[in-house]
């Protein structure tokens, strides 16, 4: 299929578009500016991408550039995998300006799509929207940022209806693995490369942590599998579903023999409760279909931060 992507700069927007390169597709990734404008990891992963992709530089989502390349024709599938993230975790974040932009002339370029035969649309969710995933009740956004990206999916829910187009969304949980930008995983092995022992001031908290790799093979395979039909179709992929103290202790036994270091983990008594205690994802991955390695991708971890100096 010739795929049309958006977010492919992102973390899990470049393992995604190597997944569907893969996979025998024709990638074309947008990107908001031109590639010699990213630094740090996202510039790494840019430049990675280029081997995966054909990269369409400033070319930003309902734009008049966009809608040109929409109009050009040609396109099986649109990935809008692309969201405003600016100070995502801001509780000050502008979840009405985020819905604008993530839908920015949607009815247009779907009509545009939809005239041109398309096969759909897969949209990136996450497991931090209203009403998305399992755990506990009720299914707040845990966010305004959670906010705008559930705001995004009914919208497109909506318009892709209304023109009769099939729409995937593919659910994201916690994703991790090499390229990511610096999180808790990143925490806890600066914290280790020092020789220190890794704080985890919310260990009671149960969330659902993914291996990049097996979440993009898992997307490039629904992408594969989704109808032609119109209607509404939802993966909503899982990985360990425990909590995020016994993660990090995984997290440790897994790197300490790949790594040598000691890699020590404390778990303390939480008091921070802000959060839902419990937010996952439900649809378990068939790994094995899909040829994927548990053992291969924890040592992709391990070699990752040897490359990049993350030990030292």
């Amino acid at each position: 299929m010739k795929i049309l992507l958006t977010g492919a700069s992102s973390f899990t927007g470049y393992w995604i578009a190597r997944a569907l390169h893969q996979a025998g597709h024709h990638v074309v990734a947008t990107l908001r500016g031109a590639p010699e404008g990213y630094d740090g990891v996202r510039g790494e992963r840019v430049r990675r991408l280029g081997g995966v992709a054909e990269i369409v530089p400033d070319c930003v989502f309902g734009e008049a550039r966009f809608l040109d390349l929409v109009q050009a024709g040609g396109w099986d599938l649109l990935c809008h995998h692309a969201a405003n993230v600016t100070n995502y975790r801001s509780p000050d974040f502008d979840a009405a300006g985020a819905l604008a932009e993530n839908t920015r002339n949607l009815p247009v370029l779907l009509r545009r799509l939809a005239d041109q035969g398309s096969r759909g649309v897969v949209l990136t969710g996450s497991v931090f929207e209203q009403d998305e995933g399992a755990g506990t009740q009720p299914l707040h956004a845990f966010s305004p940022y959670g906010l705008s990206k559930g705001l995004t999916d009914q919208t497109f829910r909506y318009w892709t209806a209304a023109v009769g187009m099939p729409m995937g969304k593919f659910v994201i949980p916690n994703p991790f693995g090499p390229f990511e930008e610096p999180r808790f995983c990143a925490y806890l092995l600066k914290c280790w490369s020092k020789g220190e022992t890794a704080s985890v001031k919310t260990p009671l908290y149960v969330r659902d942590n993914i291996h990049v790799d097996l979440l993009a093979l898992s997307y490039a395979a629904f992408c594969a599998e989704l109808p032609e039909s119109p209607g509404f179709y939802r993966r909503n992929v899982s990985g360990y579903v425990e909590s995020q103290g016994a993660f990090a202790v995984r997290y440790a036994a897994e790197l300490r023999p790949r790594v040598g270091l000691d890699c020590r983990v404390e778990l303390m008594e939480q008091t921070d409760f802000s959060e839902p205690m419990v937010r996952i994802n439900t649809d378990r991955v068939d790994a094995a279909a899909l040829g994927w390695s548990e053992r291969d991708a924890w040592d992709a971890i391990a070699a990752y931060c040897r490359e990049f100096g993350l030990l030292a």
